[in-house]
């Protein structure tokens, strides 16, 4: 369904950010793209958007595909009409308008009302609130509440490819569990989705496979249980959640933390612990991922979070 082979991109001509990246995406996968801040993960999914020109970037280098139809030098709304949408970083909602003129937006560009209207229909299945809301300007939502309106203005055009940039990003461990419920829906429903997540656990979760971005080169594929399972994977990574667990916990000292779904982060039952070192996979081995550089380990220092936008 997409193809990135060799791709290359360069920021005011000197920065180069992503230096030969390969990868490749099937119809009905959920991928996920791992990495620490400045890997090139955000740049990527602007490379696939066709956006990186609003940041100053540009391809240099390599190939992008889509169902056979070549991507390089699309304006972003050809490529929107071909089947790929991006929900950024941040949300970035129009938070002057209502939740309604929001999603009427995201449907800007398809022409058919019908489609419309089924469009809608499938986005208040998925978020009731929104059609709640619908009349409320989109500024007075909260953090979780804009992530919907952000992800449910994206399916306004029917995308076949979804492309979602830190959906979890700042909001509450709860609705962090929502989310990684929604996009498993949003797959469910036919809709195939690359994420870049700061949430490892999560991630890891709702992929299919993963691929870990170092320095803007492949250094690890393979499929999202084997990531989840493997040593190496495991402690720069997922230990990363429990840091953030201990944070939570530290403000939050009245909420205990529970040994759920998603690192842990999900407040438990009263009365219930934590269970201590929460992690995707029970089996410490290795797995059968390919390294795929010849430098493999990522960064002792990497922090999962938001990535910065070089």
């Amino acid at each position: 369904m997409l193809t990135v082979r060799e791709l290359r991109v360069t920021y005011g001509g000197v920065v180069q950010a992503l230096q030969g990246v390969s990868l490749s995406v099937a119809e009905g996968e959920v991928v996920t793209v791992l990495g620490s801040n400045g890997a090139g993960k955000t740049t990527l999914l602007r490379a696939i958007s066709s956006t990186l020109r609003m940041c100053g970037g540009h391809v240099s280098g390599g190939l992008l595909e889509f169902e056979g139809r070549r991507l390089n030098g699309l304006p972003p709304a050809e490529v929107v009409d071909g089947g790929i949408v991006q929900v950024p970083e941040g949300r970035r909602i129009f938070t002057r308008l209502t939740v309604d003129e929001n999603l009427r937006a995201g449907a800007y560009s398809v022409r058919d009302r019908r489609a419309r209207a089924t469009a809608r229909r499938r986005v208040l299945d998925l978020f009731p609130l929104l059609g709640e809301r619908a009349e409320q300007r989109a500024g007075l939502l909260s953090g979780g509440e804009q992530q919907m309106l952000a992800i449910g203005r994206a399916l306004m055009s029917s995308p076949r490819l979804l492309l979602l940039d830190e959906p979890s990003l700042g909001l509450a461990p709860l609705v962090v569990g929502r989310i990684g419920e929604i996009i498993t829906e949003i797959n469910r429903q036919g809709t195939t989705v690359l994420l870049i997540e700061q949430n490892t656990t999560m991630a890891l979760e709702v992929a299919s496979r993963a691929v870990v971005l170092h320095l803007g080169r492949v250094s690890l594929t393979g499929s999202a249980a084997e990531l989840a399972a493997s040593t190496e994977v495991r402690d720069l990574y997922l230990a990363m959640l429990d840091g953030l667990t201990r944070q939570h916990m530290a403000n939050e000292p009245d909420v205990p933390v529970g040994s759920g779904r998603y690192g842990g982060l999900i407040p438990a039952a009263p009365g219930s612990t934590s269970s201590g070192n929460n992690t995707a996979g029970g089996s410490s081995s290795a797995g059968s991922f390919s390294k795929t550089t010849t430098s493999t380990r990522v960064p002792s220092t990497a922090a999962i979070g938001t990535e910065s936008k070089t």
